[in-house]
């Protein structure tokens, strides 16, 4: 048996290659980056417009997929983006409170995407109703 040792060097850079590879394409993926986490309503006036909006933008390079948007209460809807956020895009959530009850309120949302750094991001409305 004979010891090649050119063969050696050449399967030793054969696989720190495709090592190097493999880490590259393993550490791209879709990223979930929001403008803000928490929308502060202030005071507002009962019965007001509860309408608010996340703005969120996909800053990988892969397609960005939100798969459910859950909302902590039942005073609470939200509506998202359903198609898949190419990269360098925008999406949205749109979240509604419901401003019948006058008392301060925060409130969570959580979102859950194909990001694999953040699969679950969790939102914050705040703010206070009074009577009008």
């Amino acid at each position: 048996m004979t010891y090649n040792f050119q063969n050696n060097i050449e399967m030793k850079k054969l696989v720190g290659g495709l090592l190097l590879f493999g880490a590259f394409a393993f550490s791209s993926a879709q990223t979930i980056t929001f403008e803000k986490t928490t929308l502060d309503y202030g005071t507002v006036k009962a019965n007001s417009d509860g309408n608010r909006v996340f703005t969120f933008t996909n800053t990988g390079d892969k397609p960005l997929i939100i798969s459910n948007v859950q909302p902590g209460c039942g005073c609470t809807a939200s509506d998202w983006t359903k198609e898949p956020i190419l990269p360098g895009k925008k999406g949205e959530i749109k979240v509604h409170y419901n401003t019948a009850t006058v008392a301060p309120f925060k409130k969570t949302i959580d979102v859950f995407s194909n990001d694999p750094a953040n699969g679950r991001v969790v939102l914050y409305i705040q703010g206070t109703v009074v009577a009008q």
